[in-house]
């Protein structure tokens, strides 16, 4: 990942690294410095580099000291043994950075590249996203109603909105919200995203945004007696658990992966194993049979792929940032499985429909 980008002798002088210890420095998108994979590395590192200006030899020099839990990192910057540039970054820094892209070369003219151009514009255009909200409105139609299909795509805009206010929040450009006739919507950035915080909030604010809506819908269930709203908050929820399993691509996939992979050791994961255990016995305790075998499969996706996290360009949760996204997350669930049970409670076969899907 990106660690530092500043301006030396009108040049970038850019550092990356990782948890593995690896460091490498560029200047002028050069590579100039060199540290190997060193998981023992300590925090202070130092970088030196020779340039040519003219006939005359400048000897530079980067000395950090890097802290990854809380991150922090200050440098400074000599060239002959006087100070360029001195300073120091948070996780603040690293979420509003705009990540190194290598420019991409030319391409002479071709068929295949002309098409693409032509679906990239099209893309971009507003018309794609008229054209599959349509197609999702027919395609719900024909399952369920007309009315019921308005209310779904009301309630997947309304989950994608969460996503597309937490992009927002951290200064990140976006495309809108695309509907995907029977695989929901999606929220669509012009950014990358730079940390795991970031991935985290982003993807749970979906979720988030589908508990506020079912409660909603539940007040007005209680208030009116209306059953289009029990209907409607029973299934918004069952969409929004749906979505928490910890399975890429869900939101619930996301944010397991970021809390596991930001946990630099082997009691992390062990205890990230734990935790999912207990909810697997749990699952099954309480006859939730499908939710405790996606958790199961989720949690061994997320431990076969554990031994890469140190190449990951985001920067890791610190501790506080783990505890709160597992405090979130199982309370998110707990508020969307309540909602599920307080309507299966209510004797109504069509209500009771998603607890007997979790229970299959």
């Amino acid at each position: 990942m990106q660690l530092l980008s500043i301006d030396l002798l009108g040049k970038p002088l850019r550092l990356e690294g990782s948890l593995a210890g690896w460091q490498q420095l560029y200047w002028d998108n050069q590579l100039v410095s060199q540290l190997d994979a060193d998981s023992d590395r300590q925090a202070q590192t130092e970088h030196q580099f020779s340039l040519l200006s003219g006939d005359k030899e400048l000897n530079c020099r980067l000395e950090t000291r890097l802290v990854w839990q809380p991150f922090s990192l200050e440098f400074v910057a000599t060239v002959n043994g006087e100070t360029i540039l001195s300073g120091q970054r948070n996780s603040k820094d690293i979420e509003q950075q705009v990540p190194f892209n290598p420019p991409t070369p030319e391409r002479k003219f071709s068929l295949i590249g002309l098409v693409s151009l032509g679906m990239k514009a099209l893309k971009s255009a507003k018309l794609i996203k008229v054209v599959l909200a349509s197609a999702s409105l027919a395609a719900y139609s024909w399952l369920f109603s007309f009315q019921f299909a308005l209310a779904l795509i009301a309630c997947l805009v309304f989950h994608e909105y969460g996503h597309v206010r937490a992009m927002k929040y951290f200064g990140m450009k976006t495309k809108g919200i695309y509907l995907v006739p029977f695989l929901g919507g999606l929220a669509l950035s012009d950014e990358k995203i730079n940390t795991r915080w970031q991935d985290v909030v982003i993807s749970i604010m979906g979720p988030m945004f589908g508990l506020i809506l079912s409660i909603f819908l539940l007040v007005a269930y209680l208030v009116t007696g209306e059953m289009f709203f029990a209907g409607l908050a029973v299934f918004n929820a069952f969409l929004n658990l749906f979505n928490l399993l910890p399975i890429l691509p869900l939101d619930g996939g996301h944010i397991l992966k970021s809390i596991s992979f930001s946990m630099n050791s082997i009691a992390g994961i062990a205890l990230c194993t734990a935790a999912a255990a207990g909810g697997v016995v749990l699952s099954y305790s309480l006859g939730l049979t499908l939710f405790g075998f996606l958790l199961i499969m989720g949690m061994l996706e997320v431990v076969i792929e554990w031994r890469g996290r140190h190449h990951s360009h985001l920067l890791p949760l610190d501790r506080y940032g783990q505890i709160i996204s597992a405090i979130w997350y199982v309370g998110l669930v707990a508020g969307l499985i309540s909602i599920i049970w307080f309507f299966a409670s209510t004797g109504d076969e069509l209500l009771r429909l998603p607890l007997l899907i979790l229970g299959t």
